[in-house]
């Protein structure tokens, strides 16, 4: 085992993380407004001068466990308008694609137990264009592209700081923190560099459902220079800071002049090292005590030259701190190269091991202390004023048992710092990869009785509990086990964890059955189900006349989720024979969805269209009739992805089930003929489960193979192309919807400015289809090929159109021929040296050149190309 690995048996090496959201403004949990304008209620503009109820923000953060104690970087290159402690974006209304941060950062490194982590902020030597970002992004339509800082001209001739950030641990609880300042311009320049600690504010609101103690806690300058952090709970911690900086002090309290023109708040507020350094006001306290302090520095940098500042968090008040620091940092980073060297494939080249390690390193800078109480949030606080009462009756008021008090592994902490369900699902296999314990822990607590409702729903995501995510989370789970024991000697196998995520994840499948069938035909509504903008209208609106959208995906969802609680049961009853009897109910569900698919109601009319050989969504009307919908997107891709290969060595393990299958196939063989022929064995011996026989396999491969529909450079499209000259059109009550192929930002903003199903590459279905074809494989072997290229009349297997697809994915950011990266576009100073080797996770990518699109840092699901690396050179089962 490598040092790191040997670390993570211990819990107390991952207490402190970078665990701090990169945007705590603009939240819904900040929101106490009667309407629900989340965007509005604390803007980045007041975010400096308002004390936050629910969690803190800041650049390049660190803290512990329950975000008690904070420590981040703030800066002033002498001409901003503001100390640069937060990054700064657009709000949803402000850009013409909705929100997006207007910084450049990168995160570069990092371990699972956080014993060693860097990162880098671009910081301009001007004046922040903070103005003309949100004029011009204002100034443009829904159909131009959006303006980036780069567009300003802010870095040319590389007039910027180079700010590299790291952090290591001595201990579990005695933290590194060295700031690396590289000046890329052509001459010398200024710029203040204020590392800041700070507690949150957990004091004013009484004790709290997060466990933390509503003592105040105190920061105070020590007579040998260190500053002394005290709070109940905490307990005591020193801060060290080499050389002789300015130390200054605050409040972690809002500026109620500021921002209410009320005079009966804190003397020294949170804004006044703010107010000092930029104002040179005197709002810093001169008795140097606080709960927030930053210790200020004031570098003047030659060009081409650096300068290093090092800190050091401990608990013990340590003589000579500085001491080992260099030898602890080395020795930090050695032991990082050693974990990624065992973890890594030795065969992929240097390039990709870049990028891997970056992947995972943005998942792992993205944890984050989360922090909600729904009933607490909507009633308010004791020592508050009462929120709006429009609000008891808004946003989650059906969700009161929810109390997140917990670090989860976020899309975005920028745009999304808040989890999504089904990202979440994704998030959990890739870092199994490197942290299968962490991995499973997450995947858990979604299910907790914290999260999930009594009746049995996932919470989607902050902004509306009650939405729809796919049902992924069945997959997450045999995958994580499933890969954990490839790792792991016969008999080790974490049966606790699949039991338990399983017993969950029931009640789950019960409350879509209950409440996304509609009509109790086994086809499944479910709305949005995070595909946002894929739809000809709103799939979450309430149709005219009764009528009711019977979706494809939605259908397949479940049709996947059953197959993959069977498989889970077929396993857990290797161990306890009563499992067996719920593979046969979750098979049976399989069976009554495949067979709902083919033919719905009197009519007999179901998904599947014989003359496209495609899957469509349909309208059912309240008259019984059908309006089929027959637009080709993703939707119709995704019932490949219900697939289980058994082998006949498990079935003979399990005779009733054998026996179960049997039964449909003489009884019932309605059902039986409309999947895959699971009576015949395949490829060593294996049975298949799909909604698909082979011929409509090969029909949907041959458009989602087909380079004028749905294969682009760098992976599959989220709707054909063919609709960019030809937009689909559907009328509905006398009203015409329209449909087109727009290959990045949307030109609709049905579910929120930069929701984008229109024809971008996303990261988390391609990297499913990667993973469906390869079960297919296993079970048809070589003897069952398709067309490919298209038109070409030559013939691969599906584990070659795998392996096209996971190149395709993982070429979006290794450097092509030309030494470009497909993700950074065609924008030059991407491609310069200073630029070109730190790669951004895009939340999607343009269907025609690949071009990163929407969340800058959406390594939650974009980082799978991790996982593709690792599959790529890897066996898979």
């Amino acid at each position: 085992m490598t040092t790191e690995q040997q670390r993570l048996e211990d819990p107390a090496w991952r207490q402190w993380g970078p665990y701090v959201s990169d945007r705590q403004w603009g939240t819904v949990r900040e929101d106490y407004s009667a309407n629900g304008d989340a965007w509005n209620y604390t803007t980045h503009d007041m975010a400096r001068s308002y004390t936050f109820r629910w969690g803190e923000e800041g650049i390049a953060g660190f803290c512990d466990d329950r975000q008690q104690l904070c420590l981040a970087l703030a800066l002033w290159n002498g001409k901003d308008p503001i100390l640069k402690e937060r990054y700064f974006g657009l709000s949803n209304e402000e850009g013409n694609h909705g929100e997006d941060v207007k910084e450049l950062y990168y995160y570069l490194d990092n371990t699972p137990t956080h014993a060693y982590q860097r990162m880098l902020y671009k910081y301009p030597q001007s004046a922040y264009p903070y103005d003309e970002l949100v004029a011009e992004n204002h100034r443009r339509t829904r159909l131009d592209p959006e303006f980036e800082l780069l567009d300003t001209g802010i870095f040319d001739e590389d007039r910027y700081f180079d700010v590299f950030v790291e952090y290591a641990k001595a201990g579990p609880q005695d933290i590194l923190m060295c700031i690396t300042v590289y000046n890329r311009g052509p001459e010398a320049a200024d710029l203040h560099v204020l590392p800041t600690l700070w507690f949150r504010n957990t004091w004013i609101w009484g004790d709290d459902s997060d466990g933390v103690l509503s003592a105040h806690p105190q920061l105070s300058l020590q007579p040998d220079g260190t500053v002394l952090a005290e709070q109940v709970g905490l307990g005591r911690y020193v801060l060290h800071a080499d050389g002789q900086p300015d130390w200054l002090f605050c409040d972690n309290e809002s500026n109620l002049v500021r921002l209410y023109n009320t005079h009966n708040g804190a003397r020294y507020p949170k804004d006044g090292i703010h107010d000092y350094v930029v104002y040179g006001r005197e709002t810093v306290n001169p008795a140097k005590t606080g709960t927030k302090t930053s210790a200020h520095y004031s570098l003047t940098i030659q060009s081409g030259a650096s300068a290093t500042i090092r800190l050091r968090l401990e608990p013990s008040g340590q003589q000579n701190s500085f001491d080992d620091f260099e030898r602890i940092l080395t020795q930090r980073k050695v032991e990082a190269d050693e974990f990624y060297e065992y973890v890594q494939p030795f065969q992929a080249t240097n390039d990709e091991k870049l990028v891997q390690r970056q992947a995972f390193a943005g998942m792992l800078w993205s944890k984050q202390y989360y922090y909600y109480d729904v009933a607490r949030w909507l009633t308010g606080d004791p020592n508050s004023p009462p929120p709006p009462v429009e609000r008891l009756k808004g946003r989650n008021h059906s969700w009161l048992q929810l109390i997140n008090a917990s670090v989860i592994s976020m899309p975005d902490k920028w745009e999304y710092p808040w989890y999504a369900a089904w990202d979440w699902a994704f998030h959990c296999v890739t870092l199994a990869v490197i942290d299968p314990g962490f991995a499973k822990q997450q995947l858990m607590l979604l299910t907790n009785e914290w999260y999930m409702h009594p009746n049995g729903q996932l919470p989607a995501y902050e902004w509306s509990f009650s939405d729809v995510n796919p049902p992924v989370h069945a997959w997450a789970a045999w995958r994580i086990y499933h890969m954990e024991l490839e790792r792991k000697p016969p008999g080790e196998e974490d049966i606790t964890f699949l039991r338990a995520i399983f017993h969950k994840l029931m009640l789950n499948f019960t409350w879509w059955v209950n409440r996304k069938d509609e009509t109790g035909n086994n086809i499944f509504e479910g709305g949005f189900l995070g595909l946002d903008n894929i739809g000809v209208f709103d799939r979450n609106a309430i149709l005219p006349d009764g009528s009711h959208l019977e979706q494809a995906d939605g259908t397949s969802w479940m049709a996947m989720y059953a197959l993959n609680m069977m498989r889970i049961a077929l396993e857990l009853a290797r161990h306890d024979h009563v499992y067996g009897e719920l593979a046969t109910k979750f098979f049976d569900h399989f069976l009554y969805i495949a067979g709902a698919m083919t033919s719905i109601g009197e009519t007999n009319i179901g998904l599947w269209d014989e003359q496209d050989g495609f899957f469509y969504d349909q309208l059912r009307m309240s008259d019984g009739s059908v309006k089929r919908m027959r637009v080709r997107t993703m939707v119709g891709l995704i019932p490949m992805f219900a697939v289980e290969i058994l082998d006949d060595d498990l079935l003979k393990a399990h005779p009733a089930f054998l026996d179960r299958m049997k039964w449909f196939q003489s009884h019932r063989p309605d059902l039986y003929n409309q999947v895959s022929r699971y009576t015949e064995t395949g490829k060593s011996e294996k049975r298949l489960l799909s909604l698909l026989r082979g011929f409509r396999l090969k029909s949907l491969l041959s458009k989602m193979l087909d380079e004028t529909e749905f294969l682009s450079p760098h992976g599959v499209r989220a709707v054909s192309k063919i609709y960019r000259d030809q937009p689909y059109e559907f009328t509905l009550d006398h009203t015409t919807f329209r449909l087109a192929y727009t290959p990045a930002e949307s030109d609709s903003d049905m579910f929120g400015g930069n929701s984008n199903w229109r024809g971008p590459v996303w990261m988390p279905l391609n990297y499913l289809m990667v993973e469906t074809l390869q079960r297919f494989y296993h079970y048809f072997g070589d003897d069952f090929t398709v067309e490919y290229p298209i038109g070409s009349g030559k013939q691969i297997t599906l584990n070659d159109v795998a392996s096209e697809l996971m190149n395709r994915l993982i070429s979006l950011f290794t450097l092509d021929v030309n030494g470009k990266r497909a993700t950074f576009g065609q924008h030059p100073k991407y491609q310069d040296a200073y630029f070109r080797d730190y790669v951004l996770f895009y939340e999607y990518f343009d269907g025609d050149n690949g071009r990163g699109v929407g969340a800058s840092h959406q390594t939650g699901w974009t980082g799978l190309v991790a996982e593709l690396i690792d599959r790529k050179y890897g066996s898979w089962k």
